[in-house]
């Protein structure tokens, strides 16, 4: 709930509290508060035992985190439970392979199936740009190269007065 907050959010809301609630009340302040906290754990406590004890003891492993839905999903489809086959479809993902697929559609390429990890390594690697000839003969995007600039048509003269 709190693990955002630094060192020095810390230290302000220290200085704070001793300026509203004056450095003769605040060490009273504190046990209170932590008091309080105390009590509302105990008895959090009791009623996951009393909920426990009602419900039998087919349900004793039973933790109330698992009703959290994000907490439900994750121990559901990401642990061991591999009812569905969801292990054989994240690792049939390979990225890299698609993005060299992508990269090959839109710079016109056709690559070999030797080529494909080579590929996949320099387009995952430099991304897209212009296209240029490497030692070894490969075609790589160069992203430093500058493309050609396009010769645009030259525009018609602005006239203020027909606006």
């Amino acid at each position: 709930m709190f693990n955002d907050i630094g060192a020095l959010e810390l230290l302000t809301l220290g200085v704070l509290a001793v300026l509203v609630f004056g450095p003769d009340k605040l060490p009273k302040l504190i046990q209170d508060v932590t008091r309080t906290i105390r009590k509302i754990r105990e008895f959090s406590d009791s009623a996951k035992e009393d909920i426990r004890s009602e419900l039998g003891p087919q349900f004793k492993d039973f933790e109330f985190e698992d009703l959290n839905p994000k907490t439900f999903v994750r121990k559901q489809l990401m642990d061991g439970n591999d009812d569905l086959g969801l292990k054989e479809i994240r690792e049939s993902f390979d990225l890299r392979k698609d993005l060299a697929e992508v990269t090959d559609a839109v710079n016109g390429r056709t690559p070999a199936a030797s080529d494909t990890a080579n590929s996949a390594a320099d387009g995952a690697a430099s991304g897209t740009g212009s296209t240029s000839l490497t030692k070894t003969g490969d075609t790589t995007p160069d992203l430093l190269k500058k493309a050609p600039r396009q010769d645009r048509p030259e525009r018609p003269p602005f006239d203020a007065d027909a606006t």
